[in-house]
């Protein structure tokens, strides 16, 4: 029998598990004190909702789950790969969302405002910061096409990363619609701007150099790839200048509003910038993406966007939604290594007693502690000295005996 956890899994020892359970804590006090509700949804979902999801490359690391019985003998026996599969684990909250919205929009309130914290699973090849099991934190409005529901959602996710710590962070916010109205305006054919964006997502990586290499390696028009190169020349691209290739001007206004109402809303606690390379992989959003980026760290600690069509695959009418998840994973990790403790936690003692203790007693000694410390009940080793040493490395701050209660030893 093996004790590791499976490639990409990860057991959670007390100590982070305490800073894993803070941080989700003040994420939901956030999300609940700005009128957002909780649910939760199966793991498992039809393979045929799955597919049909437009999760972009995240559709190749579905873990797909086999038939079972007859139908797996079946479908063994017709030789059909495809077939062997009818389920798989979700890969993120947005697809089990729109169809729970779907099933239950009758019972709903309008705009539903939703809270999701769960685990989700990725066929991930496993290495540092990417793992095939971990918890997202979603908050997402369906029902309310107006872009204060974007404000909204950026509002609530900058005051829960305030709320944990983060500072001096930037909210990076993109609009598909520009961005495609722009690179149609070069010469870029409809069919292959999705393809055209994945190379223009890397332009703060490679440069516009290395997007015109690679969209030529692409073979895509000469002439398009040029004007896209000369128009990256200029320096800075800003939203006028986007806007003015757009035919739908209104496009710019509405992001200069989003824009404009979150700065004043930050208050100068974090920053709002329009980035014209932005992406997000996933196939299903429409509209408004964002990114939040912090100096410090490399990489985005939260993402998400506008997904109007999705709920729509279910029930044949568009619903307007929009989402923002904050990388829960990647917090922790980094909280972690900056030695992180949680605030106003109350220290912990070790209650030992011997084994002829009243045990009753003991009890009722730990509750007047509690008063002070968050208390453990512990029967006292043979080699006491060894069993502090191992509290102590386990974070334990003191330590009483039952027999000298109320006298308390301090660990550090």
């Amino acid at each position: 029998m093996k004790t590791s956890p499976l490639k990409g899994m990860r057991d959670i020892l007390p100590r982070e598990q305490r800073i894993r359970d803070y941080v989700q804590g003040e994420i939901l006090k956030t999300y609940r004190a700005a009128g957002f509700e909780r649910i939760s949804t199966p793991i498992l979902e039809d393979m045929e909702n799955l597919d049909k999801s437009d999760g972009g490359d995240n559709l190749n690391l579905i873990f797909k789950v086999l038939k079972r019985g007859d139908k797996l003998e079946k479908a063994l026996a017709a030789g059909s790969e495809a077939a062997l599969s009818d389920m798989g684990l979700r890969y993120d909250l947005t697809l089990p969302l729109s169809r729970y919205y779907a099933a239950n929009r009758e019972a709903l309130p309008a705009p539903f405002k939703v809270i999701q914290t769960d685990r989700v699973y990725r066929a991930e090849r496993p290495q540092k910061g990417r793992l095939r099991e971990f918890v997202q934190c979603d908050i997402d409005i369906l029902g309310d096409e107006s872009p204060n529901a974007e404000v909204e959602l950026i509002d609530v996710t900058a005051r829960a990363l305030l709320a944990i710590g983060f500072s001096d962070f930037t909210v990076n916010i993109n609009d598909r619609r520009l961005l495609r109205g722009m690179l149609q305006s070069f010469g870029f054919a409809p069919e292959t701007l999705d393809s055209v964006c994945v190379s223009f997502d890397k332009l703060d990586k490679i440069g516009a150099g290395g997007v015109a290499a690679e969209l030529t390696e692409k073979q895509m028009p000469s002439g398009a790839v040029q004007a896209l190169a000369d128009f990256l020349q200029k320096g800075a691209v800003s939203l006028d200048d986007v806007a003015a290739l757009c035919e739908d001007k209104s496009l710019g206004d509405t992001l200069r509003y989003v824009i404009g109402t979150v700065q004043k809303l930050s208050g100068g606690r974090y920053d709002i910038a329009y980035t014209p390379s932005l992406v997000r992989g996933q196939g299903y959003y429409t509209g408004m993406v964002f990114e939040v980026t912090c100096p410090a760290f490399a990489g985005a600690v939260a993402g998400g966007g506008r997904y109007d069509e999705m709920v729509g695959k279910f029930i044949g009418q568009r619903v307007p939604a929009v989402g923002f998840s904050i990388g829960f994973e990647r917090i922790c990790a980094i909280l972690l290594e900056q030695g992180f403790a949680v605030p106003d936690e109350k220290p912990r003692l070790a209650l030992l007693y011997a084994a002829d203790a009243d045990f009753a007693e003991v009890l009722q000694k730990a509750g007047a502690l509690r008063a002070e410390y968050a208390v453990t009940v512990l029967a006292a080793a043979k080699k006491v000295g060894k069993q502090i040493d191992r509290l102590q490395q386990n974070g334990c701050a003191a330590v009483c005996f039952a027999e000298k209660f109320p006298e308390v030893r301090q660990l550090s």
